[in-house]
C-alpha cells in the first residue's frame, strides 16, 4: 500500500493542470520503486478522497466535445458495430480542422468535470488479506483499490503492489519447496 501521504493529491477545484503537476512531482518523489503513480487523488476540504483521476481519466479531458463525434456515436442504437463507428469518427477527425485550443482549454478543467467516483467495490480494510484483495480487483476491474482504517482512508493499493506482492509469496514457496526437496 502506499500510503496517502505519498500519493499524489489535489484538492476539489483544482485543475487539470494542477494534477498533472501533482502526478508529475509524486513519480519523481516516489522514484524507490519501478512501479509509478498513475492517478491523483482528489481530496475535499476535510482532506477526505472523494474522487481519481487516472491516466485515462487525463487523456479523456482532452477528446473534443464535437457535436458531429457525438451524433456519430448515436448510430450505435441502429445496430453499428462499434469498429464501424471507430472508422467513422477516425475518418471525421483526419477531416476537421485541428483543434488548436484543446490544451488551452483542457488546463483549465476542474478534476471534479472528469474525477471518477469510488465504487463500493473499490474499499478494502487495511487488515485484508492478500487472496482477498486479488479477487476484488479481478472482479472489480480496478487497477486499485483505497485501504481503509476505521472507515478513513489512509493509502491506495495499487495493482503493481498486489502483483509484487504475489510474486514475492510465490518465490517464497517455491524457496520452501526446493529446500524441501533437498533434505
Amino acid at each position: 500500500m502506499v500510503p496517502i501521504s505519498e500519493y499524489a493529491t489535489v484538492a476539489v477545484g483544482s485543475t487539470l493542470s494542477e494534477a498533472v503537476l501533482a502526478l508529475e512531482k509524486a513519480q519523481e518523489e516516489y522514484c524507490h520503486t519501478q512501479y509509478s503513480h498513475r492517478a491523483v487523488l482528489v481530496l475535499d476540504s476535510n482532506k477526505q478522497v472523494v474522487g481519481k483521476v487516472s491516466q485515462l481519466d487525463f487523456l479523456r479531458s482532452l477528446d473534443p466535445k464535437d457535436d458531429k463525434i457525438e451524433r456519430i456515436k448515436d448510430i450505435r442504437k441502429f445496430g453499428f458495430s462499434s469498429k464501424s463507428i471507430a472508422l467513422q469518427q477516425e475518418q471525421y477527425r483526419r477531416t476537421a480542422p485541428p483543434n488548436k485550443d484543446i490544451y488551452t482549454k483542457a488546463v483549465k478543467l476542474k478534476v471534479e468535470e472528469f474525477m471518477q467516483t469510488p465504487s463500493e467495490g473499490e474499499y478494502v480494510n487495511e487488515d485484508t488479506s492478500l487472496d482477498t484483495a486479488v479477487h476484488q480487483l479481478l472482479t472489480g476491474h480496478h487497477l486499485s483499490l483505497l485501504v481503509t482504517q476505521k472507515k478513513k482512508i489512509v493509502g491506495i493499493l495499487r495493482m503493481p503492489d498486489v502483483f509484487a506482492a504475489t510474486f514475492h509469496v510465490m518465490k517464497e514457496v517455491e524457496a520452501t519447496k526446493l529446500g524441501e526437496d533437498i533434505s
